[in-house]
């Protein structure tokens, strides 16, 4: 058994450069003893799980679907809106959110308190992640993102 107590580890903070995008993080799967992003395939853990926090007046991360990765959210403090298929809803505290690949979505937090949830993703061996209002792609498990352009399937190869 690898045990980790959330309150000891550290935040490790992420945000865009204008600071639109921003969330905290405390990765319980990596202080257990699992490499990031490495599922059972790479001697990693079955699922990652880690605590998010977004503050006030902040966007978890851009609208965006994984080909591969389910990935559920259970709310643990504060409100907010999470964005998908059915537009934004509001979510609070006990909401469980489920989103299977192909479905995109966002967290939001619209008010003044911090919004605070549990994230547990299953570890795909490889996953696309896709950025629908910017076409962007980002693969797994390189973490390079593209923007791709359509082009024919033997195109370079005669």
């Amino acid at each position: 058994m690898n045990r980790t107590h959330s309150e000891d580890l550290p935040w490790n903070t992420q945000n865009s450069p204008q600071r639109k995008y921003g969330v905290m993080r405390r990765g319980l799967s990596q202080a257990a003893g699992c490499p990031k992003d490495t599922g059972t395939w790479g001697g990693g853990h079955p699922f990652e799980v880690e605590i998010h926090r977004v503050a006030p007046g902040k966007i978890n991360f851009p609208l965006h679907e994984h080909s591969a990765q389910w990935e559920a959210y259970y709310i643990l403090s504060g409100m907010g809106q999470v964005r998908g298929p059915k537009g934004t809803e509001s979510i609070q505290a006990g909401d469980y959110l489920v989103f299977p690949p192909g479905e995109a979505h966002q967290i939001i937090n619209h008010t003044e308190e911090e919004l605070t949830f549990m994230v547990i993703a299953d570890q795909p061996q490889a996953d696309a992640i896709h950025y629908p209002e910017s076409g962007k792609w980002l693969l797994k498990p390189q973490k390079k993102c593209f923007e791709m352009n359509e082009v024919d399937y033997f195109k370079g190869e005669e």
